[in-house]
């Protein structure tokens, strides 16, 4: 069996819908996992948001705008009115539940609930729009099997035990429509996988059910080796390893989440990146290896804030980095690259949420230096053993532009540099004319 998972776009619009149902609608078995419609999930929030400020009459304008949306979606996609009544009773009431908060008070975990409709919505639709086709499918809701614990992690066992559960239920169907994003939490209440956590479903339940190959169809042909926002003419890459295509997106290639990559690592499932516009193109595949080849793409994160922290009294100090990584544990913040000296060490994160606090604490051991408006540039690779001098050759692609901190060594698929984020454009257009063309 394999698992299909379609993005935003995907299913973004009736013709995206019934283009997502050609690709599912053959008869292998599979689970398919998507997401809101575009645009849903940002709406969800932002009526959150007027929420949080008691702004009701805000919030029930943009409800019924949304509704609206909903209702158009509904008169183009189906054709019979059976299904067209039944849709639009559905939306109904999913609006109902939303308008239900407007006169309560306004807390946390109901954002959490809100921002579940969007995924609730997509795949009730698809359910019904099969239906309607004449093609067998099974609405498995996510809320029955996917779950994290107290830490906010997923648990791996209640996710296969509950999975395999619903599975074996008699009646279930070859094609089986499922949320993304959304799960409980540790104590039974509708929570999610944080944004991006669509593409972690998918692989979660592909671990779960060790399926013979995860698909994440989105609207580009797999991984580039550049950021084709950034960079003309890139190629997309055929094969990468599960560690190089980690490398990738965390250090910013959008088409895949980070965290997606290591449940199919730890099952050894491959993974398959498709173009929703352009199906037959092959993608990008991703498994334990890939073919030997020095060099594979760039990616670059932005919103970086270099930490220096200079003490000539603590930094040999038994301890002192024990000490300073603790800071960083406590605030929940993590670190992105880090480079030492005799009398400095620096380093970076992407998150500055609690900046002030880590300031504070970092303070008793020295004097401590900001640097905002960076951006981390990859080299991403198997540079297992640098035979052919890889990393001299990509300081010297960047010769021209002032590099802050480098990170080689700590990963045999990674060499980054740390740049101002206005010489990010240049960092990357060096690197793909001087290495990659």
């Amino acid at each position: 069996m394999k698992v299909l998972k379609f993005g935003g776009t995907s299913v973004g619009s009736p013709e995206r819908i019934r283009g997502v149902v050609e690709l599912i609608s053959d008869e292998q078995p599979k689970i398919v996992v998507l997401s809101a419609m575009s645009g849903t999930t940002n709406t969800l929030v932002e009526i959150s948001n007027c929420l949080y400020r008691n702004e009701k009459q805000e919030a029930l304008h943009i409800i019924q705008n949304l509704e609206e949306n909903y209702y158009t979606v509904i008169s183009d996609l189906f054709k019979t009115e059976e299904y067209t009544q039944k849709s639009k009773q559905f939306i109904q009431t999913t609006f109902t539940y939303l308008r239900s908060f407007i006169n309560n008070i306004f807390y946390p975990l109901q954002e959490k609930a809100i921002l579940a409709q969007g995924e609730i919505m997509s795949t009730t639709l698809m359910h019904y729009h099969l239906e309607e086709c004449g093609i067998e499918n099974t609405l498995l809701s996510t809320l029955e099997y996917m779950r994290i614990d107290k830490d906010c992690e997923p648990d791996y066992f209640y996710i296969q035990q509950n999975l395999q559960r619903e599975l074996a239920k008699p009646n279930v169907k070859k094609i089986i429509i499922t949320q993304g994003f959304i799960c409980r939490n540790a104590y039974g209440e509708i929570d999610n996988l944080k944004r991006g956590g669509s593409d972690y479903s998918a692989a979660l339940v592909g671990a779960a059910i060790k399926a013979e190959e995860i698909q994440i169809w989105t609207d580009i042909d797999g991984f580039h080796n550049n950021d084709p926002r950034v960079v003309e003419n890139t190629k997309a890459i055929r094969h990468l390893s599960f560690d190089e295509a980690a490398e990738l997106a965390y250090f910013g290639a959008k088409i895949l989440h980070p965290s997606s990559i290591q449940p199919a690592k730890k099952e050894n499932i491959p993974v398959r990146l498709k173009n929703t516009l352009c199906p037959q193109d092959e993608g990008t595949l991703i498994t334990e290896d890939s073919p030997i080849q020095n060099i594979k793409a760039v990616a670059a994160k932005s919103d970086i804030t270099m930490i220096n922290i200079k003490s000539t009294n603590m930094l040999l100090a038994h301890g002192f980095l024990r000490k300073v990584f603790e800071i960083f544990e406590s605030w929940k913040t993590p670190i992105d690259m880090i480079a030492t000296s005799e009398v400095a060490v620096s380093l970076t994160i992407d998150c500055i949420k609690n900046l002030d606090n880590i300031v504070l604490d970092l303070e008793k051991y020295g004097i401590i230096n900001i640097y905002r408006n960076m951006a981390i540039v990859c080299v991403v690779g198997d540079f297992t053993t640098d035979k052919n001098g890889v990393s001299a050759q990509v300081l010297a692609a960047l010769s021209e532009v002032p590099l802050h901190m480098i990170s080689y060594g700590g990963s045999e698929h990674n060499i980054s540099v740390l740049v101002k984020d206005e010489d990010k454009k240049k960092a990357m257009i060096d690197l793909s004319c001087k290495l990659l063309s």
